[in-house]
């Protein structure tokens, strides 16, 4: 009798255990966003079926299914491009090319500017040139000797205009040449910064890297040290650096068990957060605000007009304020990835725009000064390499050029520069300064009739496109050949520097428009009754099938800008 009652009592409590695993289990599962970016190993299985396929020289001009007169005239545009790059940059495009099998990160920038299937078709002369050497104001110089306005920032370094950081360079190496590059003992500047850096961050310790990447690593190292719980928490869509243990998924082929990529302003997100025993940290991209739960865009994935954008400053800081209060509830380390966003969104960043207090926070690029740094600030109790009560217990993180002497003057000289009142001036009208450039630019766009608009994160802007089309990605060359500099990642992200005068602003606006406007009279804008974001999905879906599966290539796809009753259509 006895046993059978403690017999059925130890599988109820298995059950309810079990039960208990499932729907801890379930809950986390539907905390990550639907989409495969918030499914990392589903993710990087399914980049691993995607196959390759590329359009001949006929199919490239008429992958929207547009008439022949249409293809004729996107053939002349592009020789009109081709013969422009060709007659005004030779030396930096032979340049250029002389690097791309050298280089692997120039064969891949140079790759993954375009949707892959076009990739092959472009002349080799309309390949854009890596190679600069001069800038001036907000310009920048090829070696061939063209002048462009710089709207790539060079990856978020360029707040303040080039002419800045020179001089930030020029006075650091002054102020530091009679030690030259002695490391391990310090030069005295680190002092200055070390109290100037922990007023901005609003915390009590500082650490120096050489990367924004390392600093990451530092505070997630150090988070799980000192909270001894394994997970950290990202948010879909975020970049934390090239490190593996922050970018599961896409990119990164290590097996990644303890990270949770979860929806970013979700209620679900905040109930794992509540519930969960394991998690460390979590990490926030602020620049994440202006494309929630997706990945930062760019040009090569520009596969249809799906690229949305868009920035509430309002309902983001209750997002954050919403983190913030969990975290602190449940001993989670809140960390503020400030490596873009910092000194950009404010002067003391994404904390003081937000109003939101980090646990840690990790800055880079500009704080240096124009030079290589990252930088971490933390918590006392969340700083510390080692317990002391357990000697051999320690969290190490050492690297030779952490505290590098030219980085450190340099840095001293862009936060006194800073802390002048013409540069405060800046911080306070950047926000409704940026938003009435990028309200004007849109202005010009729709007068014109022209399918884009911009969304813009203070300086920080990305380019949206309103009309159904395969070829949105070619408006990065007609940008360039006005004149326009761009990053890799084309019209996905732009960055614009404070020193950007009216003037400046309204070259750019005359020199977008009439790229824009290029862009249409040249036909990649053509538009059809059948041709939809849908329609061009199924398109995509049916040339991938195709050239996933041999036998399916029997049959041809019909133009996604013809009426077809299917997908496929059986070649005669």
């Amino acid at each position: 009798m006895f046993e059978p009652v403690v017999l059925s009592l130890l599988l109820a409590a298995a059950g309810v255990f079990l039960l208990s695993r499932i729907y801890t289990r379930l809950r986390l599962s539907r905390a990550k966003h639907p989409s495969l970016r918030g499914h990392s190993k589903w993710s990087r299985r399914l980049a691993r079926l995607v196959p390759y396929y590329e359009f001949d020289q006929q199919r490239f001009f008429i992958s929207d299914g547009a008439p022949e007169e249409i293809a004729e005239t996107r053939r002349q545009g592009l020789q009109t491009l081709k013969a422009d790059a060709a007659t005004r940059s030779p030396k930096s495009l032979a340049a250029s090319a002389s690097l791309v099998n050298s280089v692997s990160d120039v064969e891949f920038t140079s790759a993954y500017r375009v949707p892959y299937p076009f990739r092959s078709c472009l002349p080799e002369e309309l390949k854009l040139a890596t190679f600069v050497e001069e800038t001036r104001g907000v310009c920048i110089r090829d070696l061939d000797g063209n002048w462009r306005y710089d709207l790539s920032g060079s990856y978020g370094v360029n707040v303040f205009g080039y002419d800045f950081y020179k001089r930030c360079i020029e006075e650091g190496a002054a102020r530091v040449h009679d030690l030259g590059p002695v490391l391990g003992p310090y030069h005295p500047v680190i002092r200055d910064n070390v109290e100037r850096i922990k007023a901005i961050s609003g915390l009590d310790e500082v650490s120096f890297h050489m990367s924004g990447t390392e600093a990451v690593m530092q505070a997630v190292r150090l988070a799980r040290y000192h909270t001894g719980r394994s997970h950290l928490v990202r948010l879909c869509g975020a970049y934390h650096g090239w490190w593996d243990g922050v970018q599961p998924g896409v990119g990164n082929q290590r097996k990644v068990n303890d990270v949770y990529t979860l929806s970013d302003q979700s209620e679900r997100t905040l109930k794992v957060l509540r519930t969960r025993r394991d998690i460390a940290c979590v990490l926030i991209n602020p620049l994440q605000a202006l494309h929630p739960n997706a990945d930062a865009a760019g040009d090569a994935t520009l596969m249809g007009s799906k690229r949305a954008a868009g920035f509430d400053r309002e309902a983001y800081t209750r997002w954050l304020q919403q983190v913030r209060e969990v975290c602190t509830r449940r001993g989670i380390a809140l960390i503020f990835d400030e490596v873009f966003t910092g000194f950009r969104l404010a002067y003391r960043g994404a904390q003081e725009y937000y109003g939101i207090q980090a646990d840690m926070v990790t800055y880079g690029k500009t704080l240096g000064g124009g030079l290589p740094i990252g930088v971490l600030c933390g918590r006392h109790r969340l700083m510390k390499r080692f317990k002391p009560e357990q000697p051999a217990n320690i969290s190490f993180a050492r690297g030779t050029f952490n505290s590098h002497p030219y980085v450190m003057a340099a840095m001293d000289a862009f936060l006194r520069r800073i802390e002048q009142p013409e540069y405060q001036a800046l911080y306070r009208q950047a926000q409704a300064l940026w938003d009435a450039r990028a309200a004007r630019l849109n202005d010009e766009l729709r007068a014109a009739g022209l399918p884009v608009q911009v969304a813009n994160l203070q300086s920080v802007w990305t380019v949206l496109y309103s009309r159904p089309s395969r070829y949105n990605w070619m408006l990065q060359f007609y940008l360039r050949d006005e004149g326009l500099e761009l990053s890799w990642v084309g019209s996905g992200r732009m960055i614009m520097s404070f020193d950007f005068s009216d003037e400046d602003f309204n070259q750019v606006v005359l020199r977008f428009v009439s790229a824009a406007r290029r862009m249409d009279e040249d036909g990649w804008w053509w538009q059809s009754d059948s041709l939809t974001d849908r329609s061009i999905q199924r398109q995509l879906a049916s040339e991938m099938l195709r050239a996933r599966f041999p036998l399916l290539r029997k049959f041809r796809t019909k133009p996604v800008g013809q009426p077809a009753e299917g997908v496929l259509e059986r070649a005669r």
